[in-house]
């Protein structure tokens, strides 16, 4: 999961990609930031609308995105058509695995960064049909 900071979106994404694949062998899901805020915790918005799903965000630092994250990963989810390009730049094997994750809705989802709440709880409303839509279009989890 890919955003700009690492606090915001691709925590939450993250995170809620992680409890819909607990215990299915080899799932592996993390998320970075392209220009990440490193060390940084997640935003209190996201912490607390993630929390309330039950799901704890204390945890999580930022972390700068790189050639080497990339290439581990069979997928890489971002949250905005220009995170594509980005992420494609920094490693160029990577066209064909990284996908916006409003893909097939057709949206990117708006980064929340510095907004009131209600900019998190839409974003995060998309996060989650983003992923409700692979769900039903590629990984058809149960």
């Amino acid at each position: 999961m890919v955003c700009v900071g690492n606090i915001c979106r691709s925590p939450m994404a993250e995170a809620l990609l992680r409890a819909r694949f607990e215990g299915r062998a080899g799932a592996r899901v993390e998320s970075a930031g392209v220009a990440a805020l490193v060390g940084r915790p997640a935003d209190e918005s996201a912490r607390e609308l993630l929390a309330a799903r039950g799901i704890d965000l204390s945890a999580h630092r930022a972390r700068q995105l790189t050639p080497a994250l990339i290439t581990g990963f069979d997928l890489v989810l971002v949250m905005e058509e220009g995170h594509r390009r980005e992420v494609e730049a920094i490693a160029p094997g990577a066209r064909g695995r990284v996908q916006r994750l409003g893909r097939f809705g057709g949206f990117d989802v708006p980064d929340p960064y510095r907004q009131g709440r209600p900019a998190f709880e839409r974003a995060l409303a998309l996060i989650e049909r983003g992923l409700d839509d692979f769900e039903e279009k590629v990984w058809k989890v149960s």
